[in-house]
């Protein structure tokens, strides 16, 4: 039977595990959306409002399975508006299929509507290839089977991306007689493995080791690594520190875990990986936040420390700090392999060594908790970020899943909110991006219909996407928004204040009247999208009861809790450090502190010692 491309390209789909589709329906990809409909596939179709928030949520849903799904899109600027979206999966390593519509070939070159032609026929996949692994231009119907497992190829091989797919008008609608390709049989089988003298000799490192921890970055999430990190971390005496993409890799009540490192990190999270002797880094990219923009003694000190890093992509290896040993292989048949090479007396021997170590550690831990605990326990209104923190983890079960806006509430989320399951915190790491975390509370929602779902999220963040309101309601998905109101972009104020000495356009007020802050009355704007559960706390007492009864509701449900503009108290403690390069007009200390940890900056020089100084506090 002869098929359309729109209905082989629902019907390998549907083959491949694809549960739905996420997009906005546009004359460019019309005849796509109307064949994914067909009984071939019968594919659901999940109408967004921007086409940023489609790829969001097909980011989202990878994150939280592990299955790769598809956004569609049309062309023109309602493809050029997922570019945001796929540079978020690009640079935080997830897998997703971008599908947009294109001018006909026998229109290409000609300026027809919508189309980019100065540079080439087609522009498009030309904006998309800096952030996706591969860009697939689709001129024969018979082609579509072969780019079909040829992107799932590409998504899944190696380190995760996305991948885009641009099918021109024309054949879309065109027929032919294919079939499906079998994806088991174009997919490799099994995981890159290391060498066995590279297994030998991060074992041998790990033994030796006086005061060892472990660095786990996005890479443990995505190979499913929990198992094999927790047993080998317990087996050993190992602390483990995590990185933004790498929290809920170890369960954060695990005596191993020594918390956040980095900027914002954690007291004994930077301390631990600051000071240790052997460093084993799994899926971490080592990027400036992670490490505290290479500062050295404030996070990590490689050298002196020896690293062993474990990456899925060998371009990783080596490229921000040098490797003792550089292993290019998946983080779970690893760590896998060490523990297979480790026996129980080898084991008892180290951890008996390190008894020392790991109780100054635990003594570092409880110091942190008692460092916190001001913030923790406010009981002002408006109030703090980790006063509201702690009283959702309260009621949120521990296999809850979080999706968690930019600025400080995602710095506090990755200091203080405990995390005990992987693939529960969904978060824009490398990237950032605002207007990621909505959306993706309703792609890890529609990934894990059974779980509970909280987006936490600010207001300038949520304002950036709050057309997706809609989306909930017209398919009552029922999210719990918590805006963590603090009317503004707080944490660029609060940079600004810090090296600038004054702020501009980053707090939002009243500017033609008398200079209050403004903000928008969410409770009643998510009641205006249909929202029947939506309040404003009043009372910090009321946070815990005001979530649980969202949560209690199962709809679609929003919370807001006004926050503080005390930069004092407001969010997350500054520890670690971050390279702003500095004004003129900065004040002295500014200046010394920054000239300081420049000099300091590993991945450039090594300073000596002399140069070395402790940074100052800064804002987060």
């Amino acid at each position: 039977m002869k098929l359309t491309v729109g209905q082989i390209i629902g019907k390998a789909l549907k083959a491949y595990g694809v549960p739905y589709i996420t997009g906005l329906p546009g004359h460019g990809n019309w005849s796509m959306i109307d064949a994914f409909n067909d009984p071939v596939s019968k594919l659901p179709f999940i109408q967004v409002m921007h086409e940023q928030s489609a790829v969001h949520i097909a980011d989202a849903h990878y994150r939280v399975t592990g299955q790769p799904i598809a956004a569609c899109t049309s062309i023109g600027p309602g493809a050029t508006n997922t570019i945001i979206g796929l540079a978020t999966a690009h640079c935080d390593s997830t897998a997703l299929l971008l599908i947009s519509g294109s001018a006909a070939t026998h229109m290409r070159g000609h300026g027809v509507m919508q189309e980019l032609d100065r540079f080439a026929s087609p522009d498009f996949p030309h904006i998309v290839a800096p952030v996706t692994k591969r860009t697939f231009d689709v001129i024969r119907a018979d082609q579509v089977p072969f780019v079909l497992h040829r992107a799932w190829n590409a998504m899944l091989t190696g380190r995760p991306g996305p991948v885009h797919m641009e099918v021109p008008l024309d054949v879309q609608v065109e027929t032919t007689e294919t079939e499906v390709a079998e994806l088991s049989q174009r997919l490799p089988v099994g995981r890159p493995r290391a060498d066995a003298r590279a297994i030998e000799a991060a074992t041998t490192l790990l033994l030796s080791a006086k005061r060892p921890c472990i660095v786990a970055g996005g890479g443990a999430i995505s190979a499913n690594a929990t198992p094999e990190l927790t047993s080998l971390v317990a087996k050993l005496g190992i602390p483990v520190v995590f990185t933004w993409n790498g929290k809920g890799a170890l369960a954060e009540d695990h005596p191993m875990c020594a918390g956040t490192a980095g900027w914002p990190g954690s007291l004994p999270g930077n301390n631990t990986a600051a000071n240790a002797d052997v460093i084993m880094s799994l899926g971490c990219r080592f990027t400036d936040w992670s490490a505290s923009s290479y500062r050295k003694g404030v996070t990590f000190s490689i050298p002196e420390a020896k690293l062993i890093q474990v990456d899925v992509d060998p371009r990783e290896i080596g490229k921000n700090y040098p490797a003792e040993v550089g292993i290019a292989a998946d983080c779970k048949v690893v760590l896998a392999d060490i523990l297979a090479g480790i026996s129980d007396e080898q084991a008892l021997k180290a951890r008996e060594a390190r008894a020392s170590y790991l109780n100054k550690i635990e003594g570092l831990k409880q110091e942190w908790d008692k460092q916190l605990e001001r913030r923790r326990s406010f009981n002002g209104m408006p109030t703090t970020m980790l006063r509201t923190l702690r009283e959702l983890r309260k009621v949120l079960p521990r296999n809850g899943i979080v999706t968690v806006g930019s600025g400080h509430p995602q710095s506090t989320t990755k200091q203080a909110f405990p995390i005990y399951e992987p693939r529960t915190h969904i978060t824009s790491g490398s990237f950032s991006s605002m207007g990621f975390a909505l959306p993706a509370a309703i792609g890890a929602k529609l990934a894990k219909p059974d779980v509970p779902v909280v987006c936490i999220i600010g207001d300038g963040d949520f304002m950036m996407c709050v057309q997706e309101l809609a989306v909930c309601a017209m398919y009552d998905i029922p999210v719990v928004f918590l805006i963590l109101n603090n009317s503004g972009y707080i944490s660029i104020r609060d940079g600004q204040n810090y090296l600038i000495g004054r702020q501009i356009g980053s707090e939002f007020s009243r500017h033609a009247g008398d200079g209050q802050p403004y903000s928008v009355d969410f409770a009643a704007l998510a009641k205006s999208f249909g929202f029947n559960v939506a309040t404003k706390v009043q009372r910090t007492d009321d946070i815990g009861s005001s979530i649980q009864r969202a949560l209690d509701s199962n709809a679609p449900a929003l919370v807001e809790v006004p926050i503080t503009r005390d930069v004092s108290i407001a969010a997350a403690e500054v520890v670690g450090w971050w390279d702003f390069p500095v004004l003129p007009t900065a004040s002295a200390a500014v200046k010394a502190d920054y000239k300081a940890g420049y000099a300091a900056e590993q991945h450039r020089w090594r300073a000596s010692d002399d140069e070395l100084s402790e940074p100052m506090s800064a804002v987060g």
